[in-house]
């Protein structure tokens, strides 16, 4: 492999990595807060691509832009089905969570089969097959603005947590929830935002994917996989470990595609799974159990 087309890889891989980390912050958030492992992550993911197709469809709305309304809109989704739904498992034995998250899968994705059907799904943008050049180095211009879009989404997320009085509540209420209790704080209720707000984070990467890529329904176990390979790489319930899980798979994925086969890409994810489980099992950004 030459040089520039080492580097270009390296970069379109970085660039996929950053929406990859968009969607597992979302993962990291609930589990970071609420304790409870979203089993339906990768179905809600690609909602929010069918979500933005429809947008495409319907107003001829870059899927990028719709990330905006789409997140806002998976906000309030998670915020009440953490109230109505998954509030009450909270406190639950962890294989109930499970039934009830695999059930919230299992419908989202026989529903988007009833009303969408199993066909490859796709939107097709004025600049898809656009580059920017550099030398001799080509680089898509959609990935460049969706990682564009996931760092400012990213961001935000970020300044939400230490800037904003809700968000130090909830990290207080993920560092010590009792004492988050004495002090008078409604747990419940930061429980709810903060399922919402990883909600929001995969409602936006969802749309984002969108323009990255084709869907179909059966594309959410594989998302689901790839959110928990990302997040246990990173770090469980580190949003920094998701965010450098994310880079870290996107860069991995991408170099086993040009230097292998595509086919090849799950194989190099869950080797590398399989290596950080091996030496660091608390991921790389995770604290070690005393």
């Amino acid at each position: 492999m030459s040089l520039p087309l080492f580097v270009e890889v390296l970069i379109q891989g970085m660039l996929t990595g950053l929406v990859y980390g968009l969607m597992a912050l979302g993962l990291s958030v609930i589990f970071g807060v609420v304790r409870v492992v979203n089993f339906a992550h990768g179905e809600f993911a690609v909602l929010a691509m069918y979500a933005a197709f429809v947008l495409f469809g319907l107003f001829h709305l870059d899927p990028i832009i719709a990330s905006i309304p789409i997140a806002a809109a998976f906000f309030v989704i998670g915020y009440l089905l953490q109230r109505a739904v998954v509030q009450p498992f909270v406190t639950r034995p962890q294989h109930e969570q499970f039934i009830l998250l695999v059930g919230l899968s299992i419908v989202i994705v026989n529903a988007l089969l009833l009303i969408f059907g199993p066909e490859s799904r796709h939107v097709d943008l004025p600049y898809s097959f656009d580059s920017f050049s550099i030398g001799s180095i080509l680089i898509d211009e959609v990935r460049v603005y969706g990682a564009l879009a996931a760092l400012a989404v990213t961001a935000v997320l970020f300044a939400f947590f230490r800037f904003t009085s809700t968000g130090v509540a909830i990290r207080a209420a993920a560092d010590n929830l009792v004492g988050a209790a004495v002090v008078g704080l409604d747990v419940k209720r930061l429980y709810a935002i903060s399922f919402g707000v990883g909600l929001a984070c995969v409602g936006a990467a969802g749309a984002i994917m969108m323009a990255l890529t084709d869907m179909t329904p059966m594309l959410a176990p594989s998302l689901t996989l790839l959110a928990f390979t990302i997040v246990i790489v990173g770090g469980l319930g580190s949003m920094v470990g998701a965010l450098a899980g994310g880079l870290l798979i996107g860069v991995a994925e991408a170099a086993a595609s040009a230097l292998a086969s595509p086919s090849m890409k799950s194989m190099v994810s869950f080797g590398l799974l399989i290596v950080v489980l091996a030496l660091r099992p608390q991921g790389l950004f995770g604290k070690a159990e005393a």
